[in-house]
């Protein structure tokens, strides 16, 4: 057997490890106890210590694997891969005895959070940990600390870890973030020396953009708990949906002057549907961090910095569905050795401090067992009775134009495990139509009642006025849907439990043209497969009716004749892209309408397009993932991702757009060379597309002429020492704001109403333009729907623009203030870029 180095010459190893030369897996591990020898060590598998490379995932894989082939405390599965083909592990630990019954004790358990789960006796139950390791790639001590973690649970021997594996079941995910920590790992081994320096300028801290942070696509994944659209989040979800894990921990990185964080986190910052009890017990758990810190002599800190009011999270997820989620972060060495405030800052010590928490997170689970599994019960069923009062039975949302987005709402709704229902009948409620297929009902009387208050729910008044990330995300305002709260469920269908996809449909052949409206949210990728098989399509500038409907603004008209493909092969392509994209296409006899006949040249001609983005140093990673994301998963469109190291060298006249994402205007390496590149392209016909302080950028070029509105706030009677909170409160962190549409505007194509939900976390307010018919989106005079945002800043949104398009020769220039992409789930504005695309020459 192997047996844990004594305490002295652990105390000589903490001395020496700056060097890694005599690192020893027996830094991280426990004293006293003894280890089996037929379980490997990750570096008889993985060929270096823990700690002493950045362990890859494909090595990281590699040990998981073959630790579940050697321990019977150990299985493994693959819950799905990542955009780059990675797989999504997990591994579930706990005794040989409750593995036989393991399915048994996850019924059991899930019955705990059911009608009658009072029935059930807790003083056996196992309870059940979630912990999750890296969900930012480039903070790696966590999957690092994985590594000894799992050794530790397959191969320690004795009493109490036998009682521990006994009374708990934990859920292993060794890494959120697969793609970014391979993407990491790779920088920091490649840049690392044999004579490890410390110094901060050295390049092995200074990772090239966009950063390991991120997955493929370059989302923070630590911000699509609730959202669910990514891969790696879905397999999360469905992990924790179909076990209800008591607690969840998730293991991060800070700064590297930073110590150790742990949660509670700020009093003031919590979200008012997590109970005090919640942070009560977050707080008991902590004690056990502080023990096992002060033993190993670690600095750390609670209660500061960190918040629990985003549900999006994974420390913050958990606290609205009965569970305990906790926070650890710890100062990054960002690589394997660090000058710091705090001394010499190695990456073993990092990896140290998440072991030692992840051994205290199971030792709190052990002994608070009954309480923790008490309180998931009581949340459920204190929630089940708070349903039951509530005066509204019910929420309806749809879109009677739009099945696509509604269907995707309800996919949210459907990996939460909330219930919802079809509509049973077309309805009108406050003005809205609400269509059966286009429309859904989710009853408030369910488990997940607390749940469905988080997503649905508009919050404009709060105790704190700081916020570390946003302070609204409404659901339904997020995807354009309409919806309204019912105290009746007399059009309840029935209940939908096989989420069937939404399709799409062509009438039969015709021999004259094709339409379809501007309105479901795939009609881009629609027009996308049109364009690119060369055939000619027009918009339609203005509403008509034929045939007995009625067709709006944006409508896309299809002829037949003197087209590349024969009328039978036309109705065939036509109706792949009918499938593909979910559209309805209608075809049509005549030409002659009530309105604008299809021969009118107010059917204007649309012509293919090649779309570029600027990536690269400077340019905000997120904004310009979210971008690529959209176009190259939603809608097959291709779009050409141009570092701006070498912009200068790029022939631009073969794009006919490109996007230039939110970016600090000192790293726009194009300064007035590049400036005037992007002018003579646009003055030839290209449409430059610029989001948040790309405006800004645009404005002092002189690409486009706008006058912002700007903060004249003053501090006064405000202490030094106040003057964080002061500058704090002024930040628009994201927040949900209406404005009202002119629907005529192309760039409004597709909008059945004339309201719109716009997120929002600038401070950048354009003034409106003199002529009213230049302002097609604009913020109404009670512009606040959700969230928060300082009495100063809200005077200054009222009336503003988020919104300009300017012509410069024969191009045109098109400004957004905010992202109309925001993290994939803002479903309601994608189509305001998509229209700036296609429609941007009739701005």
């Amino acid at each position: 057997m192997r047996t844990a180095i004594p305490l002295f010459l652990l105390f000589f190893t903490c001395l020496t490890c700056l060097s890694q030369e005599s690192l020893d897996l027996n830094y991280y591990l426990p004293q006293g106890i003894s280890y089996k020898e037929d379980i490997p060590t990750p570096k008889e598998i993985i060929g270096h210590e823990v700690g002493e490379w950045h362990v890859t995932h494909d090595k990281l894989m590699f040990y998981m694997q073959t630790l579940a082939e050697a321990s019977e405390r150990i299985t493994i599965e693959s819950r799905g891969e990542t955009f780059e083909g990675r797989p999504i592990l997990l591994l579930t630990v706990t005794s040989p005895k409750n593995h036989r019954k393991l399915e048994n004790i996850r019924q059991e358990h899930l019955a705990l959070t059911e009608e009658g789960g009072n029935s059930l006796n807790t003083e056996k139950m196992p309870l059940v940990v979630y912990q999750g390791f890296s969900i930012h790639g480039n903070e790696p001590s966590g999957s690092n600390a994985a590594l000894a973690y799992a050794y530790y649970l397959a191969a320690a021997e004795g009493p109490e870890i036998a009682e521990t594996l006994d009374n708990l079941v934990i859920l292993l995910d060794p890494c959120f973030n697969p793609d970014g920590l391979q993407r990491f790992a790779y920088w920091a081994n490649t840049n690392r020396s044999q004579n490890l320096n410390a110094d901060n300028n050295e390049r092995e801290y200074h990772e090239v953009w966009p950063g390991g942070r991120t997955n493929h696509y370059w989302f923070d994944m630590n911000r699509d708990w609730l959202p669910v659209q990514l891969p790696e989040s879905r397999a999360r979800i469905h992990t924790f949906h179909k076990w209800q894990p008591n607690i969840l921990t998730d293991h991060h990185e800070m700064g590297t002057n930073s110590t150790f964080f742990f949660q509670p986190g700020e009093p003031s910052r919590v979200h008012p549907l997590t109970s005090n009890l919640n942070q009560e017990l977050t707080a008991e758990i902590g004690t056990y961090h502080t023990k096992a810190l002060d033993k190993i002599g670690s600095l750390y800190y609670s209660e500061e910095n960190y918040d629990d009011y985003y549900y999006g999270k994974g420390s913050t997820f958990p606290d609205v569905n009965g569970s305990i989620g906790i926070l650890f972060e710890q100062g990054s060495s960002r690589g394997h050795i660090q000058e710091s405030e705090n001394g010499l800052l190695t990456f073993p010590f990092t990896i140290r401090n998440q072991f030692t928490t992840s051994l205290s997170t199971i030792e709190a689970a052990k002994n608070m067992r009954t309480k923790i599994l008490e309180y998931q019960r009581d949340f459920y069923t204190s929630a089940r009775n708070e349903a039951s009062r509530s005066k509204t039975q019910a929420i309806i949302f749809g879109n009677s134009k739009d099945a696509s987005k509604a269907w995707h709402l309800a996919e949210v709704l459907h990996r939460h495990g909330i219930k919802f229902h079809e509509l049973a009948n077309d309805m009108t409620l406050d003005g809205k139509r609400y269509s059966k297929g286009y429309g859904y009902v989710v009853p408030m009387r369910q488990k997940h009642h607390r749940l469905i208050k988080a997503m649905f729910e508009k919050r404009t008044t709060f105790k704190d006025s700081l916020f570390y990330d946003v302070s609204a995300w409404t659901f339904p305002l997020a995807f354009n849907m309409d919806y309204a709260e019912v105290n009746t469920l007399e059009n309840i269908g029935s209940e939908i439990t096989e989420l069937t996809d939404v399709s799409g449909s062509i009438d039969t052949n015709s021999n004259y043209a094709y339409l379809f409206e501007w309105h479901e949210y795939y009609t881009p990728k629609a027009l996308n497969m049109i364009l690119e098989k060369g055939l000619r399509a027009k918009v339609a500038k203005y509403p008509f009716s034929l045939e007995g409907k009625q067709y709006d603004y944006g409508t896309i008209m299809i002829p037949v004749q003197n087209q590349e493909l024969q009328p039978k092969e036309l109705h065939d392509f036509l109706s792949t892209v009918a499938q593909k994209s979910k559209v309805h296409i209608k075809s049509v006899s005549t030409g002659l309408t009530k309105g604008i006949d299809l021969g009118s040249n107010d059917f204007d001609p649309l012509k293919k397009q090649k779309v570029a983005i600027l990536v690269g140093q400077g340019i905000r990673s997120y904004d310009a993932g979210e971008v690529w994301h959209l176009f190259d998963t939603r809608y097959d469109m291709k779009i050409t991702k141009i570092d701006v190291s070498y912009l200068d060298k790029v022939d631009l006249t073969k794009y006919t757009d490109l996007i230039i994402p939110s970016s600090s205007s000192a790293s726009m390496a194009l300064a007035a060379k590049g400036s005037q590149k992007l002018k003579d392209w646009v003055m030839q016909g290209g449409t430059l597309i610029g989001y948040r302080s790309a405006t800004e950028w645009f404005e002092k070029n002189e690409l486009i002429k706008l006058k912002f509105r700007k903060d004249t706030l003053v501090a006064k009677n405000i202490s030094f020492g106040a003057k964080n909170d002061f500058k704090g409160a002024q930040v628009t962190g994201g927040a949900i704001f209406q404005a009202k549409l002119d629907r005529s505007h192309p760039i409004n194509y597709g909008y059945k109403n004339n309201r719109l939900a716009l997120f929002r976390n600038t401070n950048i307010f354009i003034e409106p333009d003199k002529d009213s018919y230049n302002n097609p989106i604009q913020y109404t005079d009670t512009p606040l729907l959700s969230g928060y945002i300082s009495e100063e800043n809200l005077a200054m949104l009222k009336g503003s623009v988020p919104f300009q398009v300017q012509k410069l020769g024969k191009g045109r220039v098109v400004v957004f203030t905010d992202n109309t992409n925001f993290r994939a789930f803002w479903y309601g504005t994608n189509k305001l870029l998509m229209n700036a695309i296609f429609f941007g020459g009739i701005m």
